[in-house]
């Protein structure tokens, strides 16, 4: 009898980066050359994903008394919502061997709330874990750019009224930058880092580039 085809190992590629930082665009063409190359690819994003996820994200971003929320509950929000689209959405596509390309995973809890928002490193540390389980990136992809870039972006794309985390300062935007940098040193074999001030297409072309070194 002719044997099976083993069945592709399940893949989490995370995006990370300030606001503007062109993490959606490049989730966009990373997915089309997976698929291309004939991978199932789920995309997914922080906070949201699912439908319990995506009220979540309004109550962070959108309530009329966001500005009010103290980091506390914000980390518990983004959690919850990271929570609910591990198992309801993240589990599964693994398991069946898809790649996920997740906009944003735990490690915006770690640089938002823990460091940007001045939350102690190790409850953040344990309410995600708590969060996503075993569940962990198999690569993390960071795309820097300068904060005062960050910011222009931000304000040049904004067609309706910039979000909660839109509004924020230019030290709240240098701290997050500061703790993703952070990040990429303490775990050198997971994240990497790229120019995100290259073109879309050279940025492109690294990506595909790690995706295919590093995963296969």
């Amino acid at each position: 009898m002719p044997s099976k085809s083993k069945q592709p190992a399940g893949k989490l590629i995370s995006f990370e980066g300030s606001e503007g930082s062109g993490k959606s665009t490049q989730i966009a063409r990373l997915a089309a050359h997976l698929q291309q190359a004939g991978r199932e690819v789920v995309a997914t994003r922080e906070p949201g994903g699912t439908e319990i996820g995506e009220q979540i994200r309004n109550i962070i971003v959108h309530n009329s008394k966001g500005d009010e929320m103290c980091p506390e509950t914000e980390l518990l929000l983004f959690t919850a919502a990271r929570a609910q689209v591990v198992r309801e959405v993240i589990v599964p596509a693994l398991t069946r061997g898809a790649v996920v390309l997740s906009d944003r995973f735990l490690d915006s809890s770690t640089v938002y709330q823990g460091i940007a928002r001045n939350l102690a490193a190790g409850p953040v540390s344990e309410i995600n874990r708590f969060a996503v389980g075993p569940v962990m990136p198999d690569l993390t992809i960071v795309i820097d750019v300068p904060t005062e870039v960050s910011l222009q972006r931000v304000r040049q794309r904004a067609s309706d009224l910039p979000d909660r985390m839109e509004r924020e300062n230019i030290t709240f935007y240098k701290k997050v930058r500061e703790g993703y940098l952070l990040l990429a040193q303490q775990w050198p074999d997971r994240v990497v880092v790229l120019d995100g001030t290259q073109t879309p297409d050279e940025i492109d072309r690294q990506v595909w580039a790690i995706v295919q070194k590093r995963l296969g």
